[in-house]
């Protein structure tokens, strides 16, 4: 009796098992925006890792409002964090960037771009978009 009953259980969890769906439904990650490669040219590269200043700030469009001197401001990548972003990275990214604002993004941290689908820059109070220390630290 007892094993006719073992086998009946068995039987039902079995067929209940094998009933169901074992293949879980795909869910996409829903990936952040970034800048579109055919933008990438909007994205104007102020101040390179290595710390030259690639765009003038009277070459922003006026609608940035940007006037503080980012030079004074901002130094380069050390030698050890232009090596260590070469090693992990294979290139060292521009230290500032000035991105339309079509191109952004935000969240509760700020407001953000990603550049080239690597990197995040995150906008400062002086409109300009900085590489995220997370990075170089």
């Amino acid at each position: 009796m007892k094993k006719t009953l073992y086998l009946a259980v068995i039987g039902i969890v079995l067929f209940a098992a094998c009933s169901k769906k074992l293949h879980p439904t795909a869910i996409s990650p829903v990936a952040p925006a970034e800048i579109p490669a055919a933008h990438a040219a909007n994205a104007m590269i102020i101040m390179d890792g290595y710390g030259n200043t690639l765009t003038p700030l009277n070459k922003i469009p006026a609608e940035a409002n940007i006037k503080t001197d980012h030079s004074k401001t901002v130094r380069a990548f050390t030698p050890n964090e232009i090596a260590n972003l070469t090693y992990r990275y294979q290139t060292v990214p521009p230290r500032i960037l000035y991105v339309p604002d079509i191109y952004t993004l935000k969240s509760l941290r700020g407001q953000y771009c990603i550049y080239k689908k690597k990197f995040w820059y995150w906008k400062k109070e002086d409109g300009l978009f900085y590489l995220d220390e997370t990075y170089y630290k």
